[in-house]
């Protein structure tokens, strides 16, 4: 009985993020470069169940089946698919067509990845993310550096080469993207990437990536969690009456 109530209890958990990964998912329709994900759950490995018998052998015992405590939460995917391009009237906004990520630096030094190319141009001329975030390019050496534009009117050809420059954007590639961990709604950290080659990828100006999420799948899922969360609490309320029937009727026969 008390297994039981573990095992619903896993499910609820489970059921519980999947309801938050799917609000999350459908809060973020609109945001430029989101990526879904979805999380993956398995069957626990079984307990095997054994009766220990009476006679003259000691230790004898009888495996009778076995048991598992449900499920569990295996991994999240992260669903890196292309989004569609929407244009956009502004110079900043930039989007990627194929693989590869922005590669972007926060205020403390660390490096970031994101395919969100909605960019302002900060106070002293950086190309910068939404969240403050510095957008890093290439010089024709294969330095690294912020991105300066000095203003918003600057061109970018599809190439990710910024006229009058002599740098481009750094685009970063992976090729085990399930290696990244998401840092925020579209920032990954990770380690393994390379820079691009030049033509590896192609880089719009004036259009934005959107969300790759599936407004009709999620809606699906929503209904699947609902459904369960429904079955899950008609079993916590058989269990509670069966233990409740243990507890104060049994103890009087």
């Amino acid at each position: 009985m008390i297994r039981s109530l573990t095992t619903l209890n896993n499910s609820f958990n489970i059921l519980q993020k999947k309801q938050e990964n799917i609000s999350a998912n459908v809060a973020n329709i609109n945001t430029a470069g989101y990526k879904s994900q979805e999380i993956i759950q398995s069957t626990r490995a079984s307990e095997v169940m054994s009766n220990h018998l009476d006679g003259p052998l000691l230790n004898r015992q009888q495996d009778i089946g076995g048991f598992t405590f449900g499920n569990q939460i295996d991994e999240i995917v992260q669903n890196f698919s292309q989004g569609g391009l929407k244009a956009t009237t502004s110079t900043t906004d930039v989007a990627i067509q194929g693989d590869g990520f922005f590669t972007v630096q926060a205020p403390n030094g660390e490096t970031s990845y994101t395919r969100n190319g909605n960019f302002n141009v900060n106070d002293t001329g950086e190309l910068v993310t939404q969240e403050g975030y510095r957008v890093m390019g290439v010089s024709a050496d294969g330095q690294s550096a912020p991105i300066q534009v000095n203003g918003a009117d600057f061109a970018i050809d599809n190439r990710g080469n910024i006229a009058g420059t002599g740098n481009r954007l750094m685009i970063t590639e992976f090729e085990d993207t399930a290696s990244l961990t998401r840092a925020g709604d579209t920032l990954y950290t990770g380690q393994g990437g390379t820079t691009a080659q030049v033509g590896g990828t192609v880089v719009q100006q004036s259009y934005l990536e959107t969300s790759n999420v599936e407004t009709v799948d999620e809606i699906t899922n929503l209904m699947q969690v609902s459904r369960a969360f429904e079955a899950n609490q008609k079993a916590l309320s058989a269990a509670d009456e069966t233990l409740r029937k243990a507890v104060n009727e049994v103890g009087k026969v």
